[in-house]
């Protein structure tokens, strides 16, 4: 039997300063890739020819319960890489054990800020989205995919995607 790895815990950091019991849910950013129908002449059938992320790649979002004063200081922050957050999970496999440290840290800044409903005795939480420019997912110390936007650089898996396009445009 082979069971899956699963959060058991976790915690987000903002700019360094933990949210440790303040964080109540991480909706990590979706890798996806923009791929538009070609059907050359010739050609019996459509294919996906590959133009880079997709556009709702480059979201994470993320609650609080409460309010946090350094979140509202950083609305509309003036550079695409100004915030630096980082989600850092612990899965583990309960039939084995093993335990997996999963990082994502981002750079860049919030688009929303979305404070609920506020009603004394109840419940409040702000719901962020933060909009990405750089991203590096590690596993285990190793780091899987890194993405700079503005460095024009995509690394899987330890290779470069982008590096013969910036030489051929002279980066």
């Amino acid at each position: 039997m082979a069971l899956p790895r699963k959060l058991k815990l976790m915690n987000l950091y903002n700019e360094g300063n933990s949210y440790l019991g303040q964080t109540g849910e991480v909706t990590l950013p979706k890798l996806g890739r923009k791929l538009e129908n070609w059907r050359g002449g010739g050609l019996n059938g459509n294919v996906k020819v590959d133009l880079g992320l997709s556009d709702d790649s480059t979201e994470m979002s993320w609650k609080l319960g409460g309010l946090d004063k350094l979140l509202l200081q950083q609305f509309g922050a003036a550079t695409v890489g100004a915030i630096g957050l980082r989600f850092a999970g612990s899965y583990q496999r309960d039939d084995t054990n093993e335990d997996t440290a999963v990082e994502i840290v981002i750079r860049g800044r919030h688009e929303e800020i979305e404070f609920g409903n506020s009603k004394a005795g109840d419940d409040t939480e702000i719901t962020v989205k933060t909009v990405w420019s750089y991203y590096k997912l590690t596993i285990d110390g190793e780091t899987v995919i890194e993405i700079d936007i503005p460095g024009v650089k995509e690394v899987v898996n330890g290779v470069d995607l982008l590096e013969t396009h910036r030489k051929n445009i002279g980066l």
